[in-house]
């Protein structure tokens, strides 16, 4: 069986999406373990459920264990399970999420968040294909695949410490990074009318059109919680507007001001912030750089100061934003 799903579920039709749907075929129909790294919302669960839904298991189960939601002293119980009176309050015999997904998927959410100690019963558990219950005797035989998730630099974490090399490397078979929002600007589009008519549909109501200068600044926008803040933000803005058009933006003050200092997961460098400031007074300006209404007399400073600022910041000729072509001088 070939497995070749174009999963519809992915939205988008950039290079970049294209690619991960490239990347999900090739791995899905294999036994292997699976890294997803990509910064917060970029949809790292989404694209774990898409794998297992197309892979042989998919008749199978397909369990979540979030390791950053649960306190460290319960991870292993809620992973391996437990045997009766094994410790305090240990009133009955559990079975953990790995013994529950096997002959299926097992998703490791934020698995850079789980504690060394733990980490060790994992590689276990991966290496052996087996698993002991806490306070039990006995060793169970199991079956699972793990997709693993992170949205941290693991190899980062392994140099500091934090994370198990040997984990590491045994995790990151088949490494997946799912792009940020930023990177794949022209889907946004065909994402916020996919939410609009996912949640108009929820309202009982007819999905809205959004407005052209509503749309343009969807696409300006940096999207630092990526594709799950567009879709809050869609949710936010049908609420919000009772009408046959969305003709406004509901950004909240917090997201405004992450928008203007955030890429992805890290604060904007300096250098990063005025370079977009000089483009956007550029584009004010219809680029011009020197003379009466030139970008140099509105950020006030001397023409040549401007143009090395240019070049030092790697700013084109025609910059991306409306294409026109800065003079010479």
């Amino acid at each position: 069986m070939e497995f070749t799903e174009n999963y519809p579920e992915i939205i988008g039709s950039s290079p970049a999406i294209a690619h991960l749907r490239g990347l999900m075929a090739q791995v899905a129909g294999t036994q292997s373990t699976v890294l997803l790294l990509g910064e917060t919302g970029t949809g790292k669960d989404l694209v774990a459920r898409a794998i297992h839904r197309s892979s042989p298991r998919r008749d199978q189960p397909n369990i979540t264990v979030n390791c950053a939601a649960l306190p460290a002293d319960l991870i292993e119980s809620e992973l391996f399970g437990h045997e009766k009176g094994s410790f305090t309050g240990a009133s009955e015999t559990r079975i953990g999420k790995w013994e529950l997904a096997d002959q299926g998927t097992l998703f490791l959410d934020e698995i850079g968040e789980m504690p060394l100690e733990l980490q060790a019963k994992l590689l276990r558990a991966l290496q052996e294909r087996e698993i002991e219950r806490i306070g039990g005797k006995a060793v169970i035989p199991t079956n699972v695949r793990v997709i693993a998730a992170s949205n941290k630099d693991l190899s980062a974490e392994v140099q500091h410490g934090r994370f198990r090399s040997d984990l590491f490397f045994r995790l990151n078979v088949f490494p997946v990074t799912i792009p940020p929002l930023r990177e794949r600007k022209q889907d946004i589009r065909a994402l916020a009318v996919f939410f609009m008519k996912k949640y108009a549909e929820r309202m009982g109501r007819k999905a809205p059109r959004i407005a052209g200068k509503v749309m343009r600044k969807l696409l300006a926008y940096s999207w630092p919680g990526n594709v799950r803040e567009l879709e809050n933000l869609i949710e936010r803005s049908l609420l919000m507007t009772p009408g046959p058009v969305i003709d406004q933006l509901f950004l909240s003050r917090h997201d405004e001001y992450l928008g203007t200092v955030m890429t992805g997961n890290r604060v904007k460098t300096i250098d990063e912030v005025l370079r977009e400031h000089i483009l956007q007074v550029l584009k004010l300006c219809e680029g011009k750089v020197a003379g009466p209404g030139g970008a140099a007399e509105a950020l006030r400073v001397p023409p040549t100061t401007l143009h090395s600022m240019i070049k030092r910041l790697g700013i084109r000729k025609a910059y991306p934003t409306d294409h026109q072509p800065l003079p010479e001088s």
